[in-house]
């Protein structure tokens, strides 16, 4: 019983993790594989019917259409609308609005499918991901510093095709843990003259179908017959990361209208640096 309500309780702090990171330049990914190390919330862990790599791969994709679902239903009004007006009889269309979102998605779709592999074999571990921190966040304060006031483009509805695909270009910065999608895809929009408010916004219905379509993936990869507790984490961690980001979200877009991002840059640093620290002095051990 005890070892079931631990397994509950990680569950539920992964889950916030995720609500808190998804959709901040600070990686979500890269968050969960380090605090779920921390915690134990990782293969190997006893007892091993619970803790197996399958099943944590799958329980770390899953909560992550938990975020996804909080950005559907906070834009679900924008969803809607580019339905009613789908026909592409006009620039501004709902269906002109999907394909830049599917422009977008071309570039790290097309390498996640030939290197998912390979990049989950050498990169999904605590020390790549703290490179990750430190590196994407020095490059977050030298694009910020450069390119965010020179920016053209206000509103997502007025992104170009080609503003789309460099953004996505920039995506593919992401599949390396620890960098953050939501990083790579406003530092992309900055390059290519966006606000940081339409860039962020963006970068939510980008990873729409990115993470459905990396969720589908992994799924197909790392489905596992679960057990019942497992089946509760799985549902607690789900509901608790869709809470916890739609608060993060509604928050993240009024902190960008008035704040910069080195914020979050800074905050990065700290965190990989006070890990290399703590690996290194062997307070902490991946």
């Amino acid at each position: 019983m005890v070892v079931n309500f631990i397994f509950i309780l990680k569950a539920i702090i992964i889950g916030v993790v995720e609500g808190i990171t998804e959709f901040l330049p600070v990686s979500s990914t890269g968050h969960m594989i380090i605090v779920g190390n921390l915690i134990g919330f990782k293969e190997g862990i006893l007892p091993r019917t619970l803790y197996s790599k399958t099943y944590i791969d799958m329980f770390n994709m899953v909560i992550q259409l938990g975020a996804i679902l909080a950005i559907i239903f906070l834009y679900w009004g924008k969803i809607t609308d580019t339905f009613k007006d789908f026909w592409p009889t006009k620039p501004k269309s709902g269906f002109m609005f999907w394909f830049k979102i599917g422009v977008a998605c071309i570039p790290a779709g097309v390498l996640g499918i030939l290197f998912n592999d390979k990049i989950e074999e050498k990169l999904f571990y605590p020390m790549p991901v703290i490179a990750a921190l430190i590196v994407g966040a020095l490059w977050m304060i030298f694009a910020e510093k450069k390119y965010r006031r020179n920016f053209k483009t206000k509103s997502i509805d007025d992104i170009t095709i080609r503003q789309a695909f460099v953004i996505g270009c920039f995506q593919c910065l992401a599949l390396w843990p620890g960098m953050s999608r939501s990083a790579s895809t406003i530092i992309g929009g900055w390059i290519s003259g966006l606000s940081t408010v339409a860039a962020a916004e963006f970068s939510f219905f980008v990873a729409i179908p990115v993470m459905v379509g990396v969720t589908i993936i992994s799924l197909s990869k790392h489905l596992v017959a679960v057990n019942a507790i497992q089946i509760i984490a799985l549902a607690v961690g789900f509901i608790v990361s869709f809470i916890v980001a739609l608060v993060v979200v509604d928050k993240f877009i009024s902190f960008l209208k008035k704040r910069p991002m080195r914020v979050f840059a800074m905050y990065r640093i700290f965190v990989g640096v006070l890990l290399l620290i703590l690996v290194f002095t062997n307070v902490v051990k991946f």
